[in-house]
């Protein structure tokens, strides 16, 4: 990637689009290897750039302004995050109008740090308003719909309102199940998030078949050494906990924090909640 930036700055210009659509995959590479400080200053120059060629208020600006808010809400930099998506989400309305599918996502996007900044209320109402854009514009069996379901519902289950929360989960799993299209990895997502409801409720058997189905799922699909499944092994491994069985428990969260630590890093965030739950169970 940085070979085929060098080629095309020298060819085309420092400030040529190809050119930023090249920072913005070394930016998005960077991060999902959590170097996060190395990939905000590519983003910036990406949006620079786009900026400049097309203008402030274009729908790639809105792109680039979501990737680098979803950058800086992983840095825990809420409020420069949110700035960023209610300038990404003003764009797309303009551009498209209010009722697009680009427009759900932006307001799901935006929920989700408002969620995070415990601003409760108006990230409610803007889940609600994503899947209603989604149910109407995609049909209410489509995936995304499955996606604004599962979003909405753990805002509720983090409000304590798990009896609104359960159907809206149940019926994303539904929609997964039978849907080929779906992203990988999404059902067993939405498996884990209903399993963790009911772990929450002391339905403890149904939330262990869940899981384990959930497992067999992501290993068949990404194999056994994904993050994924080290997702799914942390989880398992917490329920097995609350059962007093710690050391299947144990067992399961070594190999999660083996994952974890050979795919993202001993310092990435996940391998450090692994290595505080394992230390749990001793």
């Amino acid at each position: 990637m940085r070979r085929a930036l060098e080629i095309d700055e020298k060819t085309l210009g420092a400030n040529h689009p190809k050119v930023s659509v090249r920072l913005n995959n070394l930016a998005k590479l960077l991060k999902e290897m959590n170097r996060l400080n190395e990939a905000e200053p590519l983003m910036r120059l990406s949006l620079v750039i786009d900026e400049k060629t097309f203008g402030s208020d274009h729908p790639r600006i809105s792109v680039g302004l979501n990737n680098l808010g979803q950058l800086l809400k992983m840095m825990n930099r809420l409020e420069e995050a949110e700035l960023l998506m209610r300038r990404a989400l003003k764009i797309d309305e303009k551009s498209f109008g209010p009722n697009h599918p680009a427009v759900a996502v932006r307001l799901n996007n935006l929920a989700q740090v408002l969620q995070a900044t415990k601003h409760l209320e108006e990230a409610e109402f803007l889940m609600r308003r994503a899947l209603d854009i989604d149910e109407k514009m995609s049909g209410p069996e489509h995936p995304k719909v499955a996606i604004r379901l599962n979003n909405l519902a753990g805002l509720l289950e983090s409000t304590n309102r798990l009896e609104q929360a359960e159907p809206l989960m149940r019926r994303a799993v539904k929609i997964l199940e039978n849907n080929e299209g779906q992203p990988p990895g999404s059902y067993a997502a939405a498996l884990n998030n209903l399993a963790n409801l009911l772990k929450a409720t002391k339905r403890i058997e149904e939330a262990e078949l869940l899981m384990r189905c959930a497992l067999e799922i992501d290993e068949g699909l990404f194999g056994p050494n994904h993050p994924n499944v080290a997702v799914d092994l942390n989880n398992l491994a917490q329920l097995l906990k609350e059962t007093k069985h710690i050391r299947k428990a144990k067992a399961l969260m070594r190999r999660a924090l083996q994952i974890f630590e050979e795919s993202l890093g001993p310092e990435h965030p996940k391998s450090k909640v692994v290595q505080r739950n394992l230390e749990s169970l001793k």
